[in-house]
């Protein structure tokens, strides 16, 4: 494990080798809220920066990519092993690796989802899904819904459910109608005979941690059932034991036509997806007829397929989604009682297992949270769709004394964040003010601007 830091010269050339060939917005973007950061000693629920040798709780995960832990030692073996026989192999050939997961992931997915296709990321899975749900009907429209996340490619931007993601793109594709998450009765005004597919997060990760109901997915399955529309539930986030289940699906006992997987499938260490679907005639008949109607070199890759298998085990052997059950709860609990400690700043604590959202009360309170909390060595992120929400997602692996010293760092946080509030929330009840205050590149601006006087 490295504990060297780099000097200051060292990480001002890395920070400046970036910005000249990657993106200098990208640059001033982490640094508005301290979290310009050179990842180190990535392990299990942390990491150190480099450039400081300060430790981290990774309170985000990249979204619900290190469920099994960050280098999780079972996981990279198999990496390294799998080097040793295969390198990524050809897309169209079949191999052992591929037949030994899909066989695995059939049968850890729930219902009657036996038929797999490989893809190379969330997006990719997304298009995917998308694409048979079109394929397989013939018709042409989705339903997607508001402050929905999909990705950045073609179907899945389209999907999205904010414009400022697809403002800079349009025209994009066709046939994509919003509805708001939760309200079962204005997809019932959208729904039809030209529907395709409904497509849902069924917890809502960049909209702000939505949780959908038991009664609105169980709504949602009868409408597809009556008209002849895929549901397909993208899981890429909540899977794979996030939420104290397997798969969130379990809450409600709804089975999706499709199921859209990625991110802690590939154990943090090697990109992988998948879609998982019902062997069903229309669905079914569809691939047989067209078995290349989406392909990937990256997706189902042998070195992929390997560590993914082993995902599948470590899960399964550790049960890690009691854990995210167990330690979810402490968490949430230790959030809610912070609540009630800070009314003028927390409107509520939400989600399922270890995929919870803190909304605060003004959206400009994202960013300066995000400061607050690295200033604490919690690296947190803010929802992209919903910015007055953060996001806590922790590999599953934590434990109860993490959870304690997570709950005493935020704790911190919170008295950094109220000497803003102390001068801010007088000041947001002038409406040219707040309005000008919840712009993010106005806080960008502000945090740069502190930063050079060492705040």
């Amino acid at each position: 494990m490295e504990t060297k830091h780099l000097s200051k010269k060292r990480a001002k050339e890395i920070f400046k080798q970036f910005g000249d060939h990657v993106s200098k917005g990208q640059i001033r973007y982490l640094s508005a809220g301290h979290l310009d950061m050179l990842e180190r000693n990535r392990h299990d629920t942390k990491f150190s920066d480099a450039a400081t040798g300060k430790t981290y709780f990774d309170g985000f995960s990249s979204a619900g990519s290190f469920n099994t832990g960050r280098r999780n030692t079972r996981i990279v073996e198999a990496l390294c092993n799998t080097l040793h026989e295969y390198d990524m192999g050809t897309p169209l050939l079949l191999s052992r690796s591929k037949i030994e997961f899909a066989r695995k992931l059939v049968d850890l997915a729930p219902g009657d989802l036996n038929k797999v296709v490989f893809t190379g990321s969330g997006a990719d899975s997304i298009e995917a899904a998308i694409k048979l749900a079109k394929g397989a009907t013939g018709r042409e429209e989705i339903i997607s819904m508001d402050k929905a996340y999909h990705g950045h490619s073609g179907f899945s931007l389209s999907a999205g459910g904010k414009d400022y993601y697809k403002a800079l793109f349009q025209p994009l594709m066709p046939g994509f109608r919003l509805a708001p998450f939760g309200d079962l009765e204005a997809i019932r005004q959208l729904a039809s005979m030209k529907t395709a597919a409904i497509l849902i997060e069924p917890i809502q990760g960049e909209g702000g941690i939505h949780v959908a109901t038991n009664l609105y997915l169980q709504g949602l399955r009868q409408l597809c059932d009556d008209l002849g529309i895929v549901l397909i539930f993208d899981e890429i986030q909540t899977g794979f034991g996030r939420t104290g289940r397997i798969w969130f699906s379990e809450y409600s006992g709804v089975v999706p036509d499709v199921m859209a997987l990625a991110k802690s499938i590939g154990g943090g260490v090697y990109p992988n997806g998948a879609i998982v679907y019902r062997d069903i005639p229309k669905l079914t008949e569809f691939v047989n007829e067209n078995p290349f109607f989406h392909t990937s070199s990256g997706g189902g890759s042998n070195i992929g397929c390997r560590v993914s298998t082993e995902v599948i085990d470590e899960l399964l052997e550790k049960q890690l989604w009691k854990n995210a059950e167990k330690m979810g709860e402490c968490l949430k609990n230790g959030l809610t009682e912070i609540m009630l400690q800070h009314p003028e700043a927390i409107l509520e604590v939400r989600g399922k297992g270890l995929m919870i959202g803190i909304e605060y009360r003004h959206e400009f309170m994202g960013m300066l949270m995000a400061d607050s909390l690295s200033k604490s060595h919690i690296f947190a992120a803010y929802s992209g769709n919903a910015p007055q929400v953060m996001r806590f997602m922790l590999p599953l692996t934590v434990t109860e004394e993490e959870i304690d010293e997570f709950l005493k760092r935020f704790r911190k946080a919170m008295t950094i964040q109220g000497y803003f509030l102390f001068i801010l929330l007088p000041l947001i009840k002038i409406p040219i003010f707040r309005k000008w205050v919840n712009d993010p590149n106005n806080l960008i601006a502000i945090s740069a601007f502190l930063r050079t006087f060492g705040f």
